[in-house]
This record gives structure tokens, C-alpha cells and sequence, in this order.
């Protein structure tokens, strides 16, 4: 998705408003909106708390400053600046942090971000956008150039289905239909899940959708009544239970007196063996992997 970010990027570098700033990162990468934007590309330096701070001050003077690392790099190591001087005073900073999940796989836990939209939807004023596809990307620059509010952007890999075409974007999309759980998924999962169940049966196959945006807008009425029918909700993402989609959907479904039958979860769980390796492999360790969904799925309810 990085690539596609930047190329969306450069097409609003003559925006004089639009500053970009980076902790020491993006080489073969962003040199061409480096080029595009001249002094209004700034990189702070192994330094990610001054850099939040400079992007607030900008913000406060009435530019449109964006911020991008690593992911835990942009949202951990600087969280009280993030607080304090973004999402207190409501300034439209933009957050980026590549590498969503278990992205930056053999670098280890230091690099991984299992928790980063859980612990940053507890700040007041935060919206967080979580793209699936590069497609996904373009809109959502759009979008958050125009952005009044702290907003964070969860870049990973795109993982689109070959041959399957994927509906227009919303913040809720329903990606494929079925008479099996209602299943909603956040993130580039989705791509690898849609390519193992689009052959099963259609009185198997879940009804899929994928959230991309937190935190939770008005639900939409064909999902409440995919979720009446199936009595089966199944929730799949690339972050820890805590604060996550699965915890927010139940919590919204509560405070509507929506009863679910049946909750599966899947999740990330951290280091199950203690070993660190691919972001393919954490997946398959968490269970998040399109082989161990589908067998999920074929688990019966217990009596």
C-alpha cells in the first residue's frame, strides 16, 4: 500500500497547506513526494515525540501536517505528545503507520502494532481508517485531506483477490454474500479469507464485510439483518481483543439489545510459541490464516 499512498500524495503536493512529515523513513519509497513538495517534505529525524509536536504546532497555524513511520514507532514512543497536543485541542493532525499487525514480521514485537487503533480510539477526537486494498488508499487520502480531527491511517499489504471484484468503498462493505455466519472483518485479511471462501457452498459460506473505519458509525440495516438471520457473529482482525473491533461491535450490540447467539473471535494472541517469524506466520500461529478461518467455520455451535 505504500506505494500507492505516496502516488495518492503527490497528487495533492501542490496543496499549500499540506505539509509531510517523517521519522527517518520512506527511502525507495517516498522520494517522489519528496521531490513534489520541496521544503514542505520534512524529515524529523529519529526523533518521534518532537515530530508529533512539530506537526501540532503547524496544525495550530493552520496547516494540514501529516506524520508517517512505523507503525508503533508513530503511535507508542510518542503517545503523550499524541494526546496532549493532538487529540486534546482537536488538531487535524494525520497519523500514518505502515506496517499494521504483524507486518514488519521477523523485526519482532518492537515493530509489530497488535494494539495501535485499540489504544488510540481511547484519546478523544480520534478516527482511525484501516484499508484492506491500495484501492481503499486513494479514497481514503481524499478524505482525510479534508479531515478536521486527529486521524490515524493503518497502512499494511494489499492482499486483493485475484478475479473477484471488490465493491466500491464505504466504511461498511458487505464483500461477498452467503448463507453461512455473518462474518466482519477489519484490515488486508479480508483479501486472503475471500479467496478461500468464495468456492464453498453458498448455504456454507459466510456473508462477508469489512469495517474500515473506527469508531463504529451507525450500523447498517443489512448487516443487523444478515446478523438476525445467521444468529453467528464472527469477527476477524490483526489486533489483540482489547480495545479491538470484536470488543466494540459487542459493546454497540448491547447498547442496541441485539442478541447474538453465537460470537467467535479471531484474533491477534501475541507470540504463541514464543518465536517471532513472517507476518504469515503469526497469522497461522493466531489462527488468522484463510486454512485455519475456513475450519473454523466448519466447527459446530456446542449443544
Amino acid at each position: 500500500m505504500r506505494d500507492v499512498f505516496c502516488r495518492s500524495l503527490v497528487r495533492n503536493a501542490a496543496g499549500p497547506e499540506f505539509v509531510f512529515l517523517t521519522g527517518d523513513l520512506g527511502y525507495k519509497a517516498l522520494e517522489p513526494l519528496r521531490d513534489a513538495m520541496g521544503k514542505r517534505f520534512i524529515n524529523a529525524g529519529v526523533a518521534e515525540q518532537n515530530m508529533i509536536c512539530v506537526a501540532a504546532g503547524l496544525a495550530k497555524a493552520g496547516l494540514r501536517p501529516w506524520a508517517y513511520s512505523i507503525a508503533p514507532f508513530l503511535y507508542a514512543r510518542p503517545f503523550e505528545q499524541i494526546r496532549n497536543d493532538v487529540c486534546l485541542p482537536n488538531l487535524p493532525v494525520v497519523l500514518v503507520g505502515n506496517g499494521g499487525g504483524y507486518g514488519y514480521g521477523v523485526m519482532g514485537s518492537t515493530h509489530h502494532a497488535l494494539e495501535d487503533y485499540g489504544v488510540l480510539l481511547s484519546l478523544p477526537n480520534m478516527n482511525v481508517f484501516i484499508p484492506a486494498f491500495d484501492s481503499d488508499v486513494e479514497t481514503m487520502i481524499d478524505r482525510l485531506m479534508e479531515t478536521s480531527h486527529p486521524a490515524y491511517l493503518r497502512l499494511g499489504l494489499s492482499e486483493a483477490p485475484q478475479g473477484i471484484t471488490m465493491p466500491k468503498y464505504a466504511p461498511w462493505r458487505r464483500l461477498i454474500d452467503g448463507h453461512g455466519p455473518t462474518m466482519l472483518i477489519a484490515g488486508p485479511l479480508a483479501g486472503g479469507i475471500i479467496r478461500e471462501v468464495a468456492g464453498m457452498p453458498f448455504s456454507q459460506r459466510p456473508s462477508v464485510w469489512l469495517l474500515s473505519e473506527l469508531p463504529l458509525a451507525a450500523i447498517p440495516a443489512e448487516f443487523l439483518d444478515d446478523l438476525r438471520r445467521t444468529d453467528h457473529l464472527f469477527v476477524v482482525e490483526e489486533h489483540v481483543a482489547q480495545g479491538g473491533v470484536g470488543q466494540m461491535i459487542c459493546h454497540r450490540l448491547l447498547s442496541m439489545s441485539q442478541p447474538v447467539g453465537r460470537f467467535t473471535h479471531r484474533c491477534a494472541l501475541g507470540y504463541v510459541s514464543g518465536l517471532y517469524g513472517s507476518q504469515s506466520f503469526h497469522r497461522q500461529e493466531c489462527g488468522l490464516d484463510p486454512a485455519s478461518i475456513v475450519s473454523e467455520l466448519s466447527v459446530p455451535a456446542e449443544a
